[in-house]
């Protein structure tokens, strides 16, 4: 056997156990790692399986595991494949586009969704963004206290403000020209971990809930693994789905959006996702264009039909903001089929919940406090 067959058989073993992975369900940081590069993995299957194909199998003399090791890369290949197509414009939109027959500006909501990058000082840089986006809200996270003070600017015309600074890259700040009727700050599953639950009120009077997230990630370089995340999920999720009013959910999930903790999250919360059918809209990394993922997401109720949906400019962060425009449409609701969860999706909630409170419980003061230390 040639080198250059060994090499391409080495790397189709590789995409193999990349695709294989995932399908564990298991918090470990080395097995969640690979839900994020799903194209990646699916582009370098495919040129490996070219590439694999001309050498090993047309012009070599192919043995049994040679053809076997080929059939299962082209496996992953249309499994990679399959997993990242409701992110294309192939596949038909979750949300309806809002009808402009049924226009009213009164009804609508205008938000930007930023991770700002605590480390970054191109304060005015972002602030020029966020106001050629005009948005009613905005959410920014890893806001520290030079960033509050920077981003408080925006108070000049979105008055209604809820500020969390924090030196952890764990804060959050909301400036909103819509007035906020409650503000309620929570720590779903961690002390040093905020989340935001806000009724906003539109210019129709209606109210709306808006939550705002943002989870502790896995992270390799740590080797932290995923059960906060999975679990802080899991609750906002189930949270979600005792609101009975329009509601959306945002912020930077640390997570992408076709792996098996944002789909869970989708089916216990009900809501939609206003990708689908129409592209991936990867915000993270700004300064990688070879990879990137959608950790930023708005999720919304079905009765809200999309006017608007954008990835902005980079703004100095390793994130690119996100806008979105949504209008309250009660006629779009009974044509929109919100994702729900079965028994089995209950059990593996209750499950992900459970492992997150065991790994909290074992986890000594001592190591908390080391583990909180690092994830900066």
């Amino acid at each position: 056997m040639t080198v250059v067959r060994i090499v391409l058989s080495l790397l189709a073993l590789a995409f193999v156990v990349a695709t294989a992975l995932p399908l564990i369900r298991s918090s470990q940081w080395w097995v969640r790692m690979f839900d994020f590069p799903r194209m990646q993995i699916a582009v370098g299957a495919l040129v490996t399986m070219v590439a694999y194909g001309v050498v090993g199998i047309w012009r070599g003399e192919p043995e049994a595991w040679e053809w076997a090791l080929f059939a299962a890369l082209a496996v992953s290949a249309l499994y990679q494949t399959y997993r990242m197509w409701p992110y294309t414009r192939l596949h038909s939109p979750e949300t309806l586009a809002a009808d402009p027959a049924l226009t009213d500006p009164d009804r609508r909501l205008r938000l930007v969704v930023s991770n700002v990058l605590m480390s970054n000082r191109e304060g005015e840089r972002w602030l020029r963004t966020v106001r050629e986006a005009d948005p009613d809200v905005v959410v920014a996270v890893e806001t520290d206290a030079w960033w509050a003070e920077t981003a408080g600017a925006l108070k000049e015309t979105h008055p209604h403000a809820v500020e969390l600074p924090q030196d952890d890259t764990y804060g959050m700040c909301v400036y909103s020209r819509l007035p906020l009727d409650s503000v309620e700050v929570r720590h779903l599953v961690e002390p040093e971990v905020p989340s935001l639950n806000l009724i906003a009120r539109l210019r129709s009077g209606e109210q709306i809930s808006l939550i705002f997230l943002h989870p502790r990630p896995p992270r390799p370089d740590i080797q932290q693994d995923s059960d906060l995340r999975d679990a802080e999920l899991v609750i906002a999720g189930r949270d979600v789905a005792e609101i009975d009013r329009p509601v959306v959910v945002a912020g930077d999930l640390n997570d992408v959006a076709w792996s098996r903790s944002t789909t869970l999250f989708q089916k216990l919360s009900r809501l939609l996702d206003p990708r689908i059918g129409r592209g991936m809209f990867a915000t993270f990394h700004a300064e990688h264009w070879w990879l990137r993922y959608p950790l930023d997401h708005v999720f919304h109720s079905d009765d809200f039909a999309l006017v608007e949906i954008r990835r902005l400019d980079a703004v100095g962060s390793d994130h690119f903001p996100m806008l979105i425009e949504l209008q309250i449409e009660p006629s779009a609701e009974p044509l929109q089929e919100a994702p729900d969860a079965d028994a089995g999706d209950q059990d593996t909630a209750s499950e992900v919940v459970e492992e997150a409170q065991e790994f909290k419980a074992e986890e000594s003061q001592e190591e908390h406090q080391e583990r909180v230390e690092e994830d900066v």
